[in-house]
């Protein structure tokens, strides 16, 4: 499944002095990477893949049974195990990936909440730009709740929301950080512009200090979601029946793309379990 931590980036980006850009995680380390081409609906009646194109384009599955666009698919004992677990392992995963992307606005905001304590010029200024950020960030983990939270994963819609709400964020940010500095150069004063190289000083320390352990501790917990979609694709290799074009039901797909990614191992076959 492909997901876009996009806080993250933004706003060490920023605050460590770097461009500001998307970073694109698909649940995974440098070492793994897979990704969905369907939205997701999770719920008591079973699980729905959905995609506007491409085939299949509907899949259904639930307590081993299985339907792809609207048909239902003979399967076999063995194959039924295999879709109860890889059922079982889908409905595990989406909430746990709710809780990193929370994660991911939380240490994106605290990022961003310490530029803003580091370079407001007063008071007021100082209210007026956290209290945009407590906005925005509550609008970001309200659409997680409203769509990861709620068992539902689509496609681009969470991605777009995010970035959205963060680009605005950034985008003040961005405007007050070179404002300063701006001033600061033109004035001629050096007293001020060596104010603001002290302040970008403090600004690494406290990034340092408050930001980067929770980022990390972040990224690992995308990186253990690795072994758990490669136990998909490995159960997904081990499907016996096939689709009406005799191709095999593939939900989840390795990025060939990326040379630094390897493909899973095969999830040990569970009907010899």
């Amino acid at each position: 499944m492909r997901f876009r931590f996009a806080p993250v980036a933004f706003a060490l980006g920023l605050a460590l002095g770097a461009p500001v850009q998307a970073r694109d995680l698909h649940i995974n380390h440098e070492s793994c990477g897979y990704e969905t081409p369907y939205d997701v609906q999770v719920d008591a009646a079973g699980i729905r893949f959905e995609r506007a194109d491409g085939a299949p384009n509907q899949v259904f599955m639930h307590d081993g049974r299985l339907r792809v666009d609207g048909r239902d698919v003979a399967v076999s004992t063995d194959d039924a195990a295999r879709l109860r677990q890889y059922e079982d392992k889908v409905r595990a995963l989406l909430p746990e990936v709710a809780g990193i992307a929370r994660e991911g606005v939380e240490v994106g905001f605290a990022a961003m909440r310490v530029v803003t304590m580091t370079f407001a010029e007063s008071e007021s200024e100082r209210r007026e730009l956290v209290g945009r950020l407590d906005r925005r960030r509550a609008q970001a983990l309200a659409d997680i709740d409203g769509s990861l939270g709620r068992g539902v994963w689509k496609h681009e819609a969470i991605s777009e929301s995010l970035s959205d709400s963060v680009q605005e964020s950034v985008g003040d940010l961005v405007g007050k950080v070179t404002g300063s500095a701006v001033s600061a150069a033109l004035s001629g004063d050096k007293a001020k512009v060596a104010a603001l190289e002290a302040r970008a000083d403090s600004l690494d320390k406290s990034i340092d200090k408050e930001i980067n352990v929770r980022a990390d501790h972040l990224s690992q917990r995308a990186q253990a979601l690795c072994p758990r979609l490669q136990a998909l694709d490995g159960l997904q290799q081990q499907f016996q029946f096939r689709l009406a074009d005799g191709s095999r039901l593939q939900l989840v797909r390795w990025n060939k793309d990326d040379n630094n990614k390897v493909p899973a191992k095969k999830e040990p076959d569970v009907a010899s379990r």
